[in-house]
């Protein structure tokens, strides 16, 4: 058997120009890809949706507290309770939140908690110094602060089911300032408030 004969069994010209299972063989290496895209781009999108998700809450329990003059027993649960209409169509259990009012020392412009509440994590203590957490533009000595901080663990729903490939969970938060609107300061019976 000679090459030449292989070839002529095989018919190498017409082999070569038969292109029909081309498209197929193209489509099969470039469908993964595709798919890889297509999943990353619907859970970016769905991550900056929660991530925005997360502004609007810590703005409005931030919004929400510093409309008060004092509050009432039901006023901070009630506001935490709000997270999982804002939270929508996404879950809010694994929603962690905060609301603190901050004074600011008059000469030292140190930033101090005065009363904390918390929604799935620890509030913040009497005294806590948070300074480093205030944005110099708004430390004015003498003047107190509603600061409300949310985090949220997002986890994307794309991965491979039953192998070894787990998506990363993404920690969001953000963390925001309001000046009480009807007072100076806004007064918590229900927590410890410092001295």
């Amino acid at each position: 058997m000679s090459i030449r004969w292989i070839a002529e069994r095989l018919n190498v010209p017409r082999l070569m120009r038969d292109t029909r299972g081309v498209a197929a063989v193209e489509f099969a290496v470039i469908l993964p890809v595709i798919l890889m895209l297509f999943l990353g781009t619907i859970g970016v999108s769905t991550g900056v949706a929660v991530y925005r998700k997360v502004i609007i809450l810590t703005r409005t329990l931030s919004d929400l507290i510093s409309q008060a003059q004092k509050l009432e027993a039901s006023d901070i649960p009630n506001a935490f309770n709000i997270s999982s209409a804002v939270m929508a169509p996404y879950p809010s259990a694994p929603v962690q939140a905060k609301i603190s009012q901050v004074y600011i020392e008059p000469t030292t412009l140190v930033a101090k908690v005065k009363w904390g509440a918390s929604l799935n994590a620890t509030a913040r203590g009497c005294n806590d110094v948070v300074t480093e957490l205030v944005p110099d533009g708004i430390r004015i000595g003498g003047t107190y602060l509603i600061m409300s901080e949310v985090s949220y663990d997002y986890t994307p729903v794309a991965g491979v089911s039953g192998g070894s490939f787990s998506p990363p969970t993404f920690h969001l938060k953000d963390r925001t300032f309001t000046r009480p609107r009807e007072t100076d300061s806004v007064t918590n019976p229900s927590a410890a408030t410092c001295n």
